[in-house]
């Protein structure tokens, strides 16, 4: 029975591209009719073909990790593109769109993010270990996305340009108190204080992160500058002249943003400037990946501009700008995995083999998302007074250009 209804779901499915499927009775049939995009995989039993027709996004992805889907040359970069070009939601079966459908309208309560679950959700991801991020990423260890002014310049070089981009977006000034919601391993913030005199108050909710963002500030004799914390920025009561945000709202759930953005409203000063950077959707809601949030995220929701606008058009707060980065994220997520790859055999000294399809599945689909699918990044730049930046965007490469000058010096 699976068979054929699958078999059915993948003649409707895929249109352009070619999908070569072996079934767990050894038979191999063939759908679309060939274009940009092609992959082979073999289904090794009935249980498999039951998850996939059932729950395909999650059925997929643990298939992959558990090996009981194998693909062809290991191509899951083809796969996906494949499946990504031909994502039409009308052509799935009844019953996965009902539950997508249900999986959105329970999104309030799935994604609800109280102080207690949102540190647990964040321990599941970021105190795994610092070793394995170290593996993949820059060498500030910047867990977000760069700017790619330039796609072939190197990753270290894009973070730092992202780094640069922000701080002139917030226009920072020396003694400046700056506020870092969500401030990972300390990069942002070590970059304020060091490199534009601010003082900077970060918060996580990650031990681990925390523990190597204050053992940096020290060795770097940045202290006196930078107060890091483990607390919810929603138990924040002071007032700051800037607040940062990079790769946090991500994690803040659907029914937290009117909270999200009514306290950024409340900790910035009258004359101050947020700047809030964040993947985002560029098409309608839709229904988190259950794959996603069940391996790699907990509790986050990437939001489409529609669920956004209302929480900050309430919070009183001036949308000052507003920039989207398209491909940038791809680059970025293009560059962990090659790195990530490079030094695979120091990850198999860490992680047994389902981990490493896990994260390799990982950082592909989200890659692809990027460059076939509705994703980008959104940078929100936010403040009381409408002229609280210049009215142009100007102003950003004109300090851009002195800093290079300055730096050349």
């Amino acid at each position: 029975m699976w068979e054929t209804i699958f078999d059915k779901m993948l003649s409707r499915l895929v249109r352009d591209g070619e999908l070569s499927v072996t079934y767990p009775d050894g038979k191999t049939r063939s759908y679309g009719s060939g274009g940009s995009y092609a992959a082979a995989v073999r289904i090794k039993d009935t249980d498999t073909l039951r998850k996939l027709c059932t729950a395909p996004d999650l059925g997929l992805g643990e298939a992959y990790m558990d090996e009981r889907l194998t693909i062809e040359n290991d191509d899951i970069e083809g796969l996906i593109s494949l499946i990504l070009s031909n994502s039409y939601h009308d052509v799935m079966p009844f019953w996965v769109r009902a539950m997508d459908r249900a999986r959105f309208r329970l999104g309030n309560w799935i994604t609800r993010n109280t102080p207690q679950m949102a540190q647990a959700n964040v321990a599941h991801h970021y105190d795994i270990s610092d070793d394995l991020y170290r593996l993949f990423l820059d060498e500030d260890m910047q867990y977000s996305c760069a700017y790619f002014y330039d796609p072939d310049i190197s990753l270290e070089e894009a973070q730092i340009a992202k780094k640069a981009h922000i701080a002139n977006k917030l226009q920072i000034e020396p003694g400046m108190r700056v506020l870092d919601i969500g401030c990972g391993w300390g990069g942002m913030a070590l970059t304020l204080a060091r490199d534009y005199g601010a003082k900077v108050t970060g918060v996580t909710l990650s031990e681990n992160q925390l523990a190597r963002a204050k053992m940096r500030a020290e060795e770097q004799g940045l202290s006196d500058l930078i107060d890091f914390r483990l607390q919810d920025y929603r138990l924040l009561d002071e007032p700051f002249d800037r607040i940062v945000s990079v790769g946090m709202l991500e994690h803040v759930g659907l029914p937290q943003y009117s909270v999200y953005f009514d306290k950024v409203s409340d900790l910035l000063a009258r004359d101050g400037v947020a700047l809030i950077h964040t993947i985002g959707r560029t098409g309608p809601p839709m229904a988190e990946s259950k794959w996603m949030t069940r391996y790699i995220f907990p509790g986050g929701y990437v939001p489409s501009l529609s669920e956004l606008a209302p929480a900050i058009e309430n919070s009183g707060l001036w949308n000052l700008d507003l920039e989207v980065w398209r491909l940038h994220y791809a680059y970025t997520l293009r560059h962990w995995l090659r790195r990530f790859d490079a030094n695979i055999e120091q990850v198999k000294k860490m992680y047994d083999a389902r981990f490493i399809r896990m994260w390799r599945y990982y950082l592909t689909i989200c890659f692809l998302s990027f460059e076939l699918n509705r994703q980008a990044v959104f940078h929100f730049q936010l403040g009381h007074q409408r002229d609280a930046v210049p009215i142009t965007r100007d102003y950003l490469y004109r300090r851009q250009d002195a800093r290079k000058r300055q730096a050349a010096e």
